[in-house]
């Protein structure tokens, strides 16, 4: 199946504060999306498997460009996102869920924590967040973040929005407690 890409993106956000003092090394976070056409918009499709299947290499792309841009090896967290034109229904987004997780863990040598992730359907210029969280344990509390994912003209009704994203660390002054990344023993996603 062809995948029509009208456009992508990279956008990268570099924190030095979040209200405490200034760190040397910035928390780098950044989002890559691929905008779609959507070829079951205003129609049902019984098998969106194909379609899904398809969406790997856009994943893939995206999540090479993420890894290459921060540093595989600095990637902490990660997350994905789907924004669905309002032609289209919740199951058209909901194929990155396989497509966008799987490339991420293959870019990033097969991290078992779940990927989080948010999908809505709405209009062009809609900004969702994307949940992000620890790439080896889904209950490590410091990386518990978000980052905000859009575009003015996108989607159009019959298009998607698909995007990943990744950071190099948690939040910057995290003092929560809960699960350490440095305790993580399990090796199972979880603790």
């Amino acid at each position: 199946m062809l995948i029509e890409i009208r456009k992508k993106a990279l956008t990268i956000e570099s924190v030095y504060s979040d209200g405490g003092p200034a760190v040397e090394t910035p928390l780098l976070s950044a989002v890559a999306y691929a905008v779609v056409k959507n070829p079951f918009a205003g129609k049902y499709e019984p098998n969106l498997i194909d379609f899904m299947k398809a969406l790997r290499s856009v994943g893939l792309d995206l999540a090479t460009q993420l890894a290459q841009t921060l540093g595989k090896d600095a990637v902490e967290a990660y997350g994905k996102a789907a924004i669905v034109g309002v032609n289209g229904e919740a199951e058209h987004g909901a194929v990155w869920h396989e497509a966008g997780g799987w490339a991420m863990r293959e870019v990033l040598g097969n991290p078992k924590a779940m990927v989080p992730a948010s999908q809505v359907t709405a209009s062009a210029g809609f900004r969702l967040i994307m949940p992000l969280h620890y790439i080896h344990a889904s209950y490590v509390r410091s990386h518990f973040n978000s980052i905000e994912v859009g575009a003015v003209d996108s989607p159009r009704p019959d298009e998607l929005l698909f995007a990943l994203g990744m950071a190099t660390g948690g939040r910057l002054h995290s003092r929560l407690g809960g699960l350490l990344k440095e305790e993580v023993s399990a090796h199972d996603g979880q603790r």
